[in-house]
């Protein structure tokens, strides 16, 4: 009789547990499916936004991970496990691992905004995060950077996207000021003259927008004329020194010249009552 019973509470259990056990392993399985298809999904739709396949396989982990996580919280559910300490647990875990990785963590979300928005590409000359270069590597946490004198250095993207980034390459043209200063009795319309040859004289000066050469200011010891003129970005450098060169060359050719700051010292000497 004795075994009758246990033998039937036996059975009772193995029903009632044996159908929670297939229901948590149905849980597991379909949940583990469903998962990797939203991974799957997840790469696939930033991958469609050209976003760095970098980021969109790291997202994508992050998301599975997140998803199992739950799928295997609600399996142990199932099987009438407390599931909250884990809960508590993890979410514990999750803290400590945020405090303990802001600083990377910030960069890392910096590092995905701009690999999302994209306020610069690689080959880009810019200027941010207090230095300035040609973008060579956008990483997840940093982003390197090579400075016209062949070093490189490596800037946080947090630092980047924390303040003002400077694209000198985002458009296809750009803009070279120059200030000629001249002497004050020198013939301004002469001057305007030569500052027009010099200009026309090089090709790589576009002829729109049209070149300005205006006086811009009576300074203190000279005449200031400002020179704009627009030029492809390539260029710029190149203009800029040559520009300049050209300046000097021709108005010394023409007798203008450029004065620089002069200072009269008076000198008064003093006899002593003796």
């Amino acid at each position: 009789m004795q075994w009758e019973k246990l033998s039937d509470s036996l059975m009772e259990l193995g029903t009632v547990y044996g159908l929670k056990l297939v229901y948590a392993l149905a849980i597991l399985i379909i949940g583990r499916w469903v998962a990797k298809l939203l991974r799957r999904l997840i790469f696939k739709m930033m991958g469609r936004t050209k976003v760095d396949n970098t980021v969109s396989g790291f997202v994508a982990n992050i998301a599975y991970a997140g998803i199992f996580a739950f799928v295997v919280i609600a399996a142990l559910g199932q099987l009438g496990i407390q599931t909250a300490s884990f809960i508590a647990v993890l979410g514990a875990a999750g803290l400590a691992i945020g405090l303990a990785l802001q600083g990377s963590l910030a960069n890392f979300a910096a590092g995905f905004l701009m690999i999302l928005f994209r306020p610069f590409k690689v080959g880009d000359y810019i200027e941010g995060g207090g230095t300035a270069g040609i973008v060579e590597e956008i990483q997840l946490f940093t982003t390197q950077l090579r400075t016209g004198d062949n070093k490189v250095v490596i800037v946080p993207n947090g630092s980047l996207v924390n303040g003002n980034i400077v694209n000198y390459s985002a458009k296809e043209t750009r803009r070279v000021d120059l200030t000629v200063g001249v002497s004050y009795d020198a013939d301004l319309s002469k001057v305007r003259t030569v500052l027009s040859q010099i200009i026309d004289a090089d090709e790589r000066v576009l002829r729109e927008p049209e070149p300005l050469i205006a006086v811009a200011e009576l300074a203190e010891s000279s005449v200031n004329f400002v020179v704009r003129i627009w030029v492809k970005s390539g260029d710029y450098w190149g203009v800029l020194f040559d520009t300049n060169e050209k300046v000097k060359v021709r108005f010394d050719a023409e007798g203008i010249g450029i004065p620089f700051p002069q200072r009269d010292i008076h000198v008064f000497q003093h006899r002593s009552a003796a």
